[in-house]
């Protein structure tokens, strides 16, 4: 069962089936986000996944960052990422037309950032200009 379906931009349809959320700076006890502070969560983000998930393929929506203040210390001026860092885990059908429908699924983990821990669903902004194609792989069930 899936936690919700999302139309692509290509106008596939995708389900997600697992969702991991949590605070981008929650774990952030010192210092200010920050270019080289974003890179090392995004980058984090993007392993962990690939631990979690190794036989899957992982993909990186690239998040959007903003610089509400251009004074900054050490590291440069300020920069945030979206509150809410996510990794889900979609599933739709087969890639490759040979394949057996009833045999095969494509699959993908994604890695994205949102400002609110609402679950995506519908046509999402976030995550609707993912190339399924290029990035999901095919698997036997």
């Amino acid at each position: 069962m899936s936690l919700s379906n999302i139309v692509l931009a290509s106008g596939r349809s995708i389900e997600l089936s697992d969702l991991r959320t949590s605070s981008t700076y929650g774990s952030m006890l010192e210092g200010y986000p920050c270019k080289p502070i974003n890179d090392m969560k995004v980058t984090g983000a993007v392993r962990t996944a690939e631990r979690d998930f190794p036989t899957l393929p992982v993909h990186l929506v690239p998040p959007s960052r903003e610089y509400p203040d251009q004074t900054g210390g050490a590291f440069g001026p300020v920069e945030v990422l979206p509150a809410v860092r996510c990794v889900g885990v979609f599933g739709s059908t087969a890639i490759d037309p040979d394949h057996d429908p009833v045999l095969y699924r494509s699959a993908l983990v994604v890695v994205w950032f949102q400002p609110t821990a609402d679950v995506p669903s519908g046509e999402s902004a976030v995550l609707g200009d993912i190339s399924w194609e290029e990035v999901a792989r095919d698997h036997e069930l």
